[in-house]
């Protein structure tokens, strides 16, 4: 696999937990406050805590304390020849995935071949899930949500 291939392989990874809303931003409203503007960057404190909780219970043995991840290098493929799990605090691609993009990893998994995250659909409501990725989100800074939130949005116009 080429370099290219490998780094859209990794892109889709990244979101590796976090994963489809279907147009709206982690399945709610189109009107989701996260999803109003980029300077709008102040989740619901309420879903933070539930997906923190659902994150600590689930997904923290992979993705590491306050998803910083738990291998120097996510982007290099394990002797098994899958990628190991991004960290999901911003410093990783995750940002660069649409809200439907990301559900769909965490519902479904990681692509064959590709990492080793399972699918959480049947352990997992879909309000579990998005709160999960509410939760990711408040790890970002600022400026990575912007980042996101243009993607997003650009994935909605679409």
């Amino acid at each position: 696999m080429g370099k290219s291939s490998a780094l859209a392989c990794v892109v889709v990874l990244a979101g590796g937990l976090i994963a489809g809303c279907e147009q709206a931003p982690f399945g709610g409203a189109a009107r989701d406050e996260r999803a109003q503007s980029p300077s709008s960057f102040k989740p619901e404190s309420s879903r933070v805590a539930r997906g923190q909780a659902i994150y600590n219970k689930h997904c923290i043995q992979c993705h590491g304390e306050s998803g910083k991840g738990r291998v120097l290098d996510w982007r290099i493929r394990d002797d098994d020849g899958h990628f190991p799990p991004p960290p999901l605090n911003g410093t990783a691609n995750t940002a660069q995935q649409p809200a439907s993009a990301l559900f769909e990893i965490i519902r479904d998994g990681s692509p064959p071949g590709q990492g080793k995250m399972p699918a959480w659909k049947n352990t997992l409501s879909k309000q579990d899930m998005q709160n999960v990725l509410v939760y990711i989100q408040s790890l970002w800074s600022p400026p990575v949500y912007r980042l996101w939130w243009n993607i997003n949005r650009h994935a909605q116009e679409r």
